[in-house]
């Protein structure tokens, strides 16, 4: 105990331990299990620091080093694709790069303090002040990469359903306000422990983000809940959008407008004279052309509801994955354990909070993977081909659309 006698020892040692055991060696006892106590306005805590072995403290720290360094290259790479590729600099990128400079600010502002303080236990080692601040780093960061991915999903629903008019809104000025509209939200969650709303605990030993009833149900709904309610939404239109898209391009059995006129001029064909029956052959390919034009803006409006429902479908499904649990855990905390301390086994906790981190890691690639256009940057990039980016993306996009426009003149 922190500041306790030697009686006050034996007596806690007497509610643990059989009589018989503490007459054999008390000190001793009380060597090989002392919980860490702390003190927070009056009341003792029980927090439970951990011990690890050096072969643990090897593969623990290796593990987070790893994840660290794996999110700030991965995010890193999709600033510097879009700062420096020129077809990449474009007002529709704003809200990834928004994304990536959040979860790069997670990977070198908090990912490791978090590291050391596991690597010795769960410890708090940084001071009382520096708690302050790391624990409004860790949630302004992290709720910006939460309400960047929600207003991406957002802005996904809104090029799939209104392809002629959002473009035109979709400037830099407008995502430029988005983007700061979204950091500043984030920032505001931070402020009420720092302006006596909710004080963190914190005694030197434990760093703890505030168990205020009302502040945990505000945090916890405008950081996760509610922008997780929106994705689900826009994700559940994006999809029916597709799925009715899909079913248009699967019915079958009605004739096309061109062969149906060139039955016609088939069947008249011996009594029109010719230069009626060339009129009609000119009209019959105005019409055809007229038919593979819209079959074809059909066709690239279907791939693209296919591809946004796919990339978003991962996105919410990664995000549930990785952040949900820790959420939960976060909500009810206070309610089971109470405003004091954390009652969570320390081993629980840290495992949920850096599978929620581990999102920033998986976003870069997610997008990465459904975007030809940063995946040919990743790779230039990485294999220090620096010249010539900008041409082999117009060649590369020159090439798919040719493919477009190939593709549909076969099937008809």
């Amino acid at each position: 105990i922190t500041a306790g006698s030697r009686t006050s020892r034996v007596q806690l040692m007497s509610s643990l331990f059989p009589k018989k055991q503490l007459k054999q060696n008390p000190e001793r006892i009380s060597i090989t299990f002392q919980p860490q106590v702390m003190e927070t306005n009056g009341t003792r805590c029980g927090e439970l620091i951990l011990s690890y072995g050096r072969v643990e403290k090897v593969l623990i720290g290796g593990v987070l080093t790893m994840l660290t360094l794996s999110t700030i290259c991965g995010n890193l790479l999709v600033v510097i694709s879009v700062c420096f590729v020129k077809k990449l600099r474009q007002p529709s990128n704003y809200l990834i790069v928004s994304l990536a400079v959040a979860d790069l600010s997670v990977a070198l502002a908090v990912m490791p303090f978090v590291s050391i303080t596991d690597l010795i236990g769960g410890q708090w080692i940084f001071g009382q002040v520096f708690c302050n601040v790391f624990i409004a780093m860790d949630v302004m960061c992290c709720t910006a990469s939460i309400m960047t991915l929600c207003v991406i999903s957002i802005d996904r629903y809104l090029g799939i359903t209104k392809p002629l008019t959002y473009p035109v809104r979709q400037n830099g000025c407008c995502m430029a306000k988005m983007v700061v509209s979204v950091w500043l939200l984030s920032a505001s969650i931070t402020l009420p422990p720092l302006f006596g709303w909710a004080q963190n605990v914190n005694d030197g030993r434990v760093c703890l983000i505030s168990q205020d009833f009302g502040y945990t149900v505000y945090s916890t709904a405008v950081a996760f809940y509610i922008p997780m309610s929106v994705m689900l939404i826009m994700y559940y239109r994006i999809y029916r959008a597709a799925k009715l898209s899909a079913a248009k391009h699967t019915i079958t059995g009605f004739p096309r407008e061109g062969e149906h006129r060139g039955g016609a001029t088939a069947s008249v064909e011996g009594t029109e004279v010719e230069e009626e029956c060339s009129t009609r052959v000119s009209r019959l390919l105005k019409t055809g052309e007229h038919h593979q034009r819209r079959k074809r803006k059909n066709q690239s409006i279907f791939k693209r509801e296919q591809k946004a429902a796919a990339t978003l479908g991962i996105v919410v499904g990664a995000f549930s994955f990785c952040w949900l649990p820790f959420f939960l855990v976060s909500t009810a905390r206070p309610f089971v354990c109470g405003v004091e301390c954390s009652c969570v086994p320390l081993w629980l906790e840290r495992t949920l909070l850096w599978l929620g981190y581990a999102n920033s890691l998986i976003n870069p690639f997610i997008y990465a993977f459904f975007n030809r256009d940063l995946r040919t940057t990743y790779s230039n990039l990485l294999r220090c081909r620096y010249r010539n980016i900008n041409r082999k993306l117009s060649a590369a996009g020159m090439h798919e659309a040719l493919k477009l426009v190939e593709k549909p003149d076969a099937d008809v």
